[in-house]
């Protein structure tokens, strides 16, 4: 691909990137339909779309050795967000069937929707409070049973491989809710291949580690806000260990009914005040 020139080249990597997940999307309805278990096309996920999108795209991952998920063990992994390319690299980087917490819009979405409730993803209604607390715990009964749950806690992509922002406090009371160690994943340069708000594809590295699992048997609601500052102090320390900016550790809590976006130029607000 490198030979062809940009235009010819990125019309290239989005055929292919269409056609291939077109191709595992439907095989994962057909196979849930056939077998009534979302597993089988979670696996297919992890070992087929997201390698030949890595592939495709020119992504040069690199897993740095770190935390192995025991098999069997549920975990909710809490990852910082770069770039849509985040849920390609997570399904390859995570040795275990993973499923995320989407917006509740994505569920309408022809085809895309139909895949992810096939595969027993958990969709959130922001706008509804009432909604929202049933559907984390659907979540934590997800959880319970044995499902793996993948998190943005940032609630946005940050800017293109830009400091991680602070986080929304939903994630963790869920976390505290099932019961089960959460485990940060620091992702850096997907911001990079795969800007935000642009269909332009730049071959390039991109690095991902899995953190020390973060225990929270035991805690209580009232916990949530330390558990916060040690899921995102240890996601930080790790993201810097992959060349990225880290963070602001002493402002890491999203005001209510906001994005990480929003509390971060509320913040630089503030400081020029």
């Amino acid at each position: 691909m490198d030979r062809l020139s940009p235009i010819l080249r990125l019309v290239a990597q989005w055929t292919f990137f269409a056609a291939w997940s077109s191709f595992w999307m439907t095989a994962a309805i057909v196979g849930r339909l056939v077998t009534g278990s979302p597993e089988i096309a979670l696996c297919w996920a992890r070992r087929y779309w997201g390698r030949g999108l890595v592939w495709g795209t020119g992504c040069r991952l690199q897993i740095v050795p770190g935390f192995v998920p025991t098999p069997g063990q549920p975990y909710i992994f809490v990852m910082n967000h770069q770039s849509m390319f985040d849920i390609v690299v997570a399904f390859v980087a995570i040795p275990a069937n993973i499923r995320f917490v989407a917006k509740k819009a994505l569920r309408s979405v022809p085809f895309l929707g139909w895949y992810m409730r096939a595969t027993g993803m958990v969709f959130i209604d922001r706008g509804d409070h009432a909604q929202a607390v049933h559907s984390l715990e659907q979540a934590c009964q997800k959880i319970r049973s044995g499902a793996n749950i993948l998190v943005y806690p940032e609630g946005t992509r940050a800017k293109e491989n830009g400091p991680i922002l602070p986080f929304k406090k939903g994630p963790f009371i869920m976390a505290i809710q099932a019961g089960v160690p959460i485990v940060p994943v620091a992702i850096e340069g997907s911001g990079r291949l795969l800007p935000t708000n642009t269909l332009r594809i730049t071959p390039g590295p991109v690095r991902v580690i899995l953190g020390t699992p973060i225990p929270t048997a035991g805690l209580s609601r009232y916990d949530r806000l330390q558990l916060m500052s040690h899921v995102r102090d240890s996601l930080i320390d790790l993201h810097i260990g992959l060349g990225g900016q880290g963070g602001d550790k002493a402002h890491g809590i999203a005001q209510a009914g906001t994005e990480g976006v929003a509390q971060r130029e509320q913040l630089a607000a503030d400081s020029a005040a």
